[in-house]
């Protein structure tokens, strides 16, 4: 049986070819993909490496520089003497301070955001879930300014937490501890220790997310198992929860240490008059007009963070984020 002339005709394309420019780029880049991924992924390369990297560089660059103390102006010539003053005791102990607060609130934040992960994690199901997403998400989503100074309220002299200390009679406790040196103060609104509270309250929602993610990965029969065993709830914490949620513990230690660590507004409102990093850098580039030792102050977080994330790695954090 032969053809007919229509059936042997060749089928039609399904789309017609387009003419002109818009043509001939279609056809390009179908092909060559690479080159429109490329042409895709330009801009935001060009705006992370000239806008971010390139700041930094920058800022780097503005470390080797120094001084005049005479004039007054910067001496753009390479030396290590901005280094040598950021030796100093003085900057010393403002980096020594900002650090011990940031591990000590990275602590406090894995000590409290773990029992609610993991109640979050084993038992909270439908709503419960829901609900517990909502309280936590739900304070990220108020101004970061609004929250700050609520907490000054709360912790001032005439604030509620005062005033219900007073009705508790335990005011002579809070008046002990704020006669402390180092934690103490006026009140807790001027205080390290109120600067430590408002620190760990702000992040808390950071450590919480990543260790109950991590805790919701470790199966359910590890710790009937751990129980069958013979294993006490301390052995089974010990021996299998925390190993298996330390991943999540960390990743989210990268979060509350290095917010802590370059945060500047929670130390100027509340807390003491001695500096942390972030008000040093602001100071320094601000009122001092001191811009290279500004930037070696802004070198030293980056160079902590760097050793952080590489240790944190090695742990395995970056599999709980």
């Amino acid at each position: 049986m032969t053809l007919t002339a229509a059936q042997a005709k060749p089928a039609p394309a399904l789309l017609p070819r387009a003419r002109g420019l818009r043509g001939a780029l279609s056809d390009l880049f179908w092909r060559r993909p690479k080159l429109l991924l490329l042409l895709m992924l330009l801009p935001p390369v060009l705006w992370l490496g000239i806008v971010y990297i390139g700041s930094l560089f920058a800022l780097l660059l503005q470390s080797f520089f120094s001084i005049d103390e005479f004039s007054g102006l910067v001496n753009r010539e390479f030396t290590l003497k901005t280094y040598g003053d950021l030796l100093q005791a003085a900057n010393l102990d403002i980096i020594l301070r900002t650090v011990t607060m940031a591990a000590l609130v990275t602590f406090a934040s894995a000590i409290v955001a773990f029992p609610i992960a993991y109640y979050a994690a084993r038992y909270a199901r439908g709503r419960w879930k829901a609900l517990f997403y909502l309280g936590i998400m739900l304070p990220l989503w108020s101004s970061y300014l609004v929250k700050i100074y609520a907490w000054k309220l709360i912790l001032a002299k005439e604030g509620i937490l005062t005033w219900l200390l007073a009705k508790l009679h335990l005011l002579w406790l809070l008046d002990a501890w704020l006669s402390l040196p180092i934690v103490g103060g006026n009140s807790l609104s001027v205080s390290s220790t109120g600067t430590f509270i408002v620190f760990v309250y702000v992040w808390l929602p950071f450590m919480i997310l990543p260790v109950q993610a991590a805790l919701e990965r470790v199966p359910g029969n590890l710790v009937e198992a751990s129980s069958d065993l013979g294993a006490s709830p301390g052995q089974t914490f010990r021996n299998v929860l925390f190993p298996l949620a330390l991943p999540g513990i960390v990743a989210g230690s990268i979060f509350t240490f290095s917010l802590t660590l370059g945060d500047y507004i929670i130390p100027q409102i509340i807390g003491t008059s001695r500096l942390f990093i972030g008000q040093a850098v602001y100071s320094q580039q601000g009122t001092a007009g001191n811009i290279p030792l500004a930037a070696a102050f802004t070198v030293v977080p980056i160079v902590i963070m760097g050793f952080y994330l590489w240790g944190a790695k090695r742990m395995g954090a970056f599999d709980a984020l």
